[in-house]
C-alpha cells in the first residue's frame, strides 16, 4: 500500500484580501505615527525644570563652593529637594550612585539626579579629559558648566566655541557636535525630550565596545528605578 501524499497547501491569492490585510497595516502605522506626533506636540505640560532656572542653579553652587565640585554637587541637589516638593518630581539625594559611562567615543562618570520619561537631570565628567560625538538626539540637551572647560564645534564652524564656569552649552534636538571635556571638567547636564530614545546611543558603546555589561546593568537598574518612581507620583 503507498503511503498516502499530504495535499499541497494553499496560499491564498485573492487579491481583496491581500489589500484588506496591508490596508489594516497601513491603518495601524499611520495611527502610531499620528498618536507619536500627538504625543510630542504635548510632551512640553511634563517639563518640571526649567533650563534658565538651573543655569541659575550651577553659577550659585559655583559662588557657594568655589574649587569644591563636590560642595558644588551637594549644593545642587540641596536646592533641588527644597524647592521641589516630593510629590511632585522625584530627586535621588544618593550621591554615592556614580557610574562610567562611554557613549559616542568619550568616557567619563555620571550621577542621575533625576530620570523621567520626558527629563534627566545628572552630573557628567572626568578627571583626566575625554573627547567624542555628541549623538543624534530627540531632545534638546543642556550641559552647564561646573568646573573646567568644554570645547565644541559642528559642521562647518572654522572655530571652536569654549564653554566656560558658569556658561551653558545648549546642544538643540537633532543637531550634533564633535565636543571635548579638558582635564577636570564636571557639569550639570539637563535634557527634555524623549528620554527613553536617547538610551540606544548611551548602551551602543558599552554592547559593542567595552562589553562592561556590569556597569550597563547598574545603568539601566538605576535609571528605571527612577523612571518608574516618577511614574508612580504621576511624573511623565
Amino acid at each position: 500500500m503507498l503511503p498516502r501524499q499530504s495535499a499541497p497547501k494553499k496560499h491564498s491569492s485573492d487579491p481583496q484580501a491581500l489589500l484588506l490585510k496591508w490596508a489594516r497595516r497601513s491603518f495601524v502605522l499611520l495611527l502610531l505615527i499620528g498618536l507619536g506626533a500627538w504625543l510630542d506636540r504635548i510632551k512640553d505640560r511634563w517639563y518640571v525644570f526649567n533650563p534658565a532656572e538651573l543655569n541659575a542653579l550651577s553659577q550659585a553652587a559655583i559662588a557657594a563652593s568655589p574649587n569644591d565640585t563636590a560642595g558644588m554637587i551637594q549644593h545642587i541637589v540641596t536646592n533641588l529637594t527644597a524647592t521641589y516638593p516630593a510629590t511632585t518630581v522625584h530627586i535621588n539625594t544618593d550621591s554615592s550612585e556614580w557610574l562610567l559611562n562611554n557613549a559616542g567615543g568619550a568616557m567619563g562618570a555620571l550621577y542621575i539626579i533625576h530620570a523621567s520619561v520626558t527629563e534627566y537631570l545628572l552630573i557628567f565628567g572626568t578627571p583626566l579629559g575625554t573627547e567624542g560625538h555628541s549623538g543624534v538626539h530627540p531632545a534638546d540637551d543642556y550641559f552647564n558648566i561646573l568646573v573646567g572647560e568644554e570645547w565644541a564645534f559642528a559642521p562647518g564652524a572654522l572655530e571652536m566655541e569654549r564653554y566656560t564656569p558658569g556658561m551653558v552649552h545648549h546642544l538643540p534636538r537633532g543637531m550634533v557636535k564633535q565636543y571635548k571635556m579638558h582635564e577636570g571638567c564636571w557639569a550639570l547636564e539637563y535634557a527634555r525630550g524623549w528620554i527613553p530614545l536617547m538610551a540606544p546611543f548611551g548602551f551602543a558603546d558599552g554592547l559593542i565596545s567595552t562589553l562592561d555589561f556590569l556597569m550597563l546593568y547598574k545603568t539601566a537598574k538605576i535609571t528605571l528605578r527612577e523612571m518608574g518612581k516618577n511614574l508612580w507620583i504621576g511624573k511623565i
